[in-house]
This record gives structure tokens, C-alpha cells and sequence, in this order.
């Protein structure tokens, strides 16, 4: 079950795969973003624990589909576009880390999600009051240690066939734009010999 530092790694991970700008274009508040739409799905727990003491009342509902994605990512990036303290970010990549969490739950859990809410509901079961959750976030992390590996691996593989990507993307782009400059120099030179 992916705790809070796992679906933060998982966040980054698709942050750093997915977005167009690029694996070194993480600041700190793009950083506080990303975390924070990665545990969006997760306020339910939250919200369950403040209404009725129970933070599974409302677990993997509505928060973890598909429509909530969708309709998170938009608001999340029309507000980053017209906050300028915040980082812009695409309803893209938005989307993306919002749904990391939801099929992180799905692959990762045994317990089903609401992935096409309204039409199917999954709720989780059980009581889980403030003083498990609190315990869970700060002493059960260590159970993220094989996503935070697994993660590391996907980060190192993308930048690997990123890498392999350019340089046969350079390979053939540099050779071409030789016989370009090549086929240019000739035709320019051309007229002024036949004048002679």
C-alpha cells in the first residue's frame, strides 16, 4: 500500500517522465505541486476524520477516479495559470499526477477504487481514527522503500532511452544537415563558375 512518501515518489516519477519541460526543470514550488496533487486523492481521509472520526467513511470514493482527475487537473491548472507565484502547469501533466495516485492504489492495493465513479462506487471499510493515520504517515513509511526503488529504476531506464533517443535522433540529424550545407554550398557556387 503506498503510504504519503510513496505516492510522492510516484508523483515525481511521472513528473519527471511525462512533463514537457524536462527532468531538470523541478523547483521548489513545481516540487510543492507535484506533492500536493499526488495525495490529492487521499483528502478524502482526511475529510472522513474531520466529519466523523472514521478516515475510511469516505477512502478510494470519489477521490480516486477518474472524473475527479480530470476535474482536479483542470481547476489545478487554470489556477496555476493565473496565479503567477505559482508554476504553471499543464492540465497535462495536472491529470497525470492525480491519477498516479489513483492506479497506485489500484496496482498496488488489494482494495478496489472508484476509478469510473459515478458509475461504480468503492468504498473502503473499516474505522481508522486520527492517532492510526498519524502512525501510519510517520512510522510505516519504511513500506515504500520498493516503490521508491522501483521508481528510481523507471526514472534511470527513461533518461537512458531518452539519452539512446537523442543520440540517434543527433546520428542522423547531423549527418542530414551536412549534405544540407553541402547541396547549399554547391548551389551557391554553381552560378558564379558559369559566369567565368
Amino acid at each position: 500500500m503506498p503510504l504519503p512518501i510513496g505516492h510522492a515518489v510516484i508523483g515525481i516519477t511521472t513528473q519527471r517522465i511525462f512533463s514537457a519541460e524536462g527532468p531538470g526543470s523541478t523547483g521548489w514550488k513545481s516540487l510543492l505541486a507535484v506533492l500536493f496533487l499526488s495525495s490529492l486523492p487521499d483528502a478524502d481521509v482526511l475529510l472522513g476524520i474531520v466529519l466523523q472520526g472514521n478516515g475510511n467513511v469516505f477512502h478510494r470514493g470519489p477521490t480516486h477516479s477518474l472524473v475527479f482527475a480530470a476535474i482536479g487537473g483542470f481547476l489545478t491548472a487554470r489556477a496555476t495559470g493565473l496565479w503567477s507565484r505559482f508554476p504553471k502547469l499543464s492540465f497535462r501533466i495536472c491529470f497525470l499526477l492525480i491519477l498516479s495516485h489513483v492506479v497506485a492504489d489500484f496496482v498496488l492495493t488489494p482494495s478496489p477504487v472508484s476509478f469510473l465513479w459515478p458509475i461504480t462506487v468503492n468504498w473502503t471499510s473499516g474505522y481508522t481514527e486520527l492517532r492510526h493515520v498519524v502512525d501510519l504517515v510517520l512510522f510505516e513509511n519504511y513500506r515504500d522503500a520498493e516503490i521508491i526503488v522501483g521508481c528510481i529504476f523507471l526514472i534511470l531506464l527513461h533518461r537512458t532511452f531518452l539519452g539512446v533517443g537523442a543520440m540517434r535522433s543527433a546520428q542522423f540529424i547531423i549527418p542530414f544537415l551536412a549534405r544540407s550545407e553541402c547541396k547549399a554550398t554547391e548551389k551557391a557556387e554553381t552560378p558564379a563558375e558559369n559566369r567565368t
